[in-house]
């Protein structure tokens, strides 16, 4: 269960067998229906989530009562909604699987504890952290520049199978457009 974990770590940092031994003590493995939720609105976040098969996805309200995606995350991809985590506040964020997904989870209370008994640790979300930030920079940079069309296509060309995947509305959420433009957009190819 923990190997695709660990597979991942090992792609930034190095640990040893006894490392590795103390870091799966303190992972737990959760198993998600499709559509179900790990966090709502309101909720706390509890856990750092890192997606071992399936897939899940950030998402808010906004004022108009409609779904605005913000992340997704499918295999050997992080996912928390990082403020509520971090500093243990109720959310205004929604982390939903789009499919029946497996989670390995660090719970908030073991996260300190895991950086205190493995300071690599640190190097490694460190690293997970500025990827995610850079993504996020580069998303909001697409949303601005770029036209509807533009982005869908630019998201297609490197995301090929996981558009397959998704439902429309989701997809069309995340890239800034409503299911219906998706299906012109998908129409005119």
């Amino acid at each position: 269960m923990y190997s695709p974990l660990l597979n991942h770590i090992n792609k930034f940092i190095d640990l040893s067998n006894v490392e590795k031994e103390t870091l799966t003590s303190l992972l737990k493995p959760i198993t998600i229906k499709k559509k179900a939720f790990l966090l709502e609105e309101g909720q706390v976040c509890k856990a750092n989530y890192f997606v071992v098969k399936g897939c899940l996805r950030l998402y808010f309200i906004d004022i108009k009562g409609a779904e605005q995606t913000t992340q997704f995350a499918i295999e050997n991809w992080w996912i928390t909604d990082l403020t509520s985590f971090l500093f243990q506040k109720s959310s205004e964020f929604y982390i939903q699987s789009a499919e029946n997904t497996e989670v390995i989870a660090i719970e908030h209370r073991d996260y300190d504890l895991l950086f205190s008994k493995l300071p690599k640790m640190e190097r490694y979300f460190r690293l997970i952290l500025q990827k995610n930030h850079q993504a996020s920079q580069m998303r909001i940079k697409f949303l601005y520049s770029q036209t509807a069309e533009e982005r869908y296509h630019h998201f297609n060309k490197l995301f090929p199978e996981f558009v397959q995947r998704i439902p429309q509305y989701m997809l069309a959420s995340y890239l800034g457009f409503t299911p219906e433009f998706l299906s012109k957009i998908r129409a005119k190819n």
